[in-house]
């Protein structure tokens, strides 16, 4: 078997946390200590964030959609299929390591997905975004950290906490949708949710996307 090669290390502002960019062959990992974030072989859940929420407002002629989390592209590569050509999708990473493995050792999984002129790739706090734009988004897919349960920074807790799904229904359009991913169930976030103003739909979603392999979830709120 092919043996893992680290290629690159970076940083979590605001943390002692190091993320690690792994590759064996073709396949790419990125891990915080023991724990595998993502892996290229496994992206059906990231890629069904996108359609789903697309199929939410499908009516809408220029949706606007902003992905807190760059990872390894999937959700934008998904968003990037199923939303036209009047689309605009904005990419929030906080870790600036990330945008450029993106760009670099991983430059052939992500094609031409950064270069297309519906995509804006910001290097901040998805927090920050969603906080300074009321009524701008008609989507926000939230793929930061391993859920509502966060694993990376702690920071990250105040996106799904009352006080800030409040803020993410505040930047979200009439009608728009909050979809957000997780690596398992919480029973706990659905009621926050509705709580914070939104119609709430729970969804599990295999990793592979294919029907097999382990469970994510995906909570689809809108903002009725």
């Amino acid at each position: 078997m092919i043996p893992w090669e680290k290629i690159d290390t970076a940083r979590i502002p605001g943390t002692e946390g190091e993320l690690r960019l792994m590759r064996r062959g073709r396949e790419f990992s990125i891990m915080l200590g023991t724990n595998e974030l993502m892996n290229s072989r496994l992206s059906g859940s990231e890629e069904a964030l996108a359609t789903l929420a697309a199929k939410k407002i499908d009516k809408v002629a220029k949706p606007h959609f902003l992905i807190g989390g760059l990872g390894m592209g999937f959700t934008l590569r998904a968003a990037l299929k199923v939303l036209g050509a009047e689309a605009k999708i904005t990419v929030a990473e906080l870790v600036p390591s990330v945008v450029a493995w993106a760009k670099g050792p991983m430059a052939e999984i992500f094609g031409d997905s950064l270069n297309d002129p519906r995509v804006s790739i910001q290097e901040v706090d998805v927090a920050d975004v969603i906080g300074r734009h009321p009524s701008t988004f008609d989507a926000i897919l939230l793929d930061v950290d391993n859920g509502p349960e966060g694993l990376t920074r702690k920071a990250n807790n105040a996106l799904y906490d009352i006080s800030g799904l409040k803020i993410a229904h505040t930047a979200l359009r009439r009608r728009g949708v909050l979809a957000v991913w997780s690596s398992g169930p919480n029973a706990k976030f659905p009621k926050s949710l509705s709580r914070a103003g939104f119609a709430v739909n729970e969804i599990a979603v295999r990793a592979t996307g294919r029907g097999r392999g382990v469970r994510h979830v995906i909570w689809l709120a809108a903002k009725d």
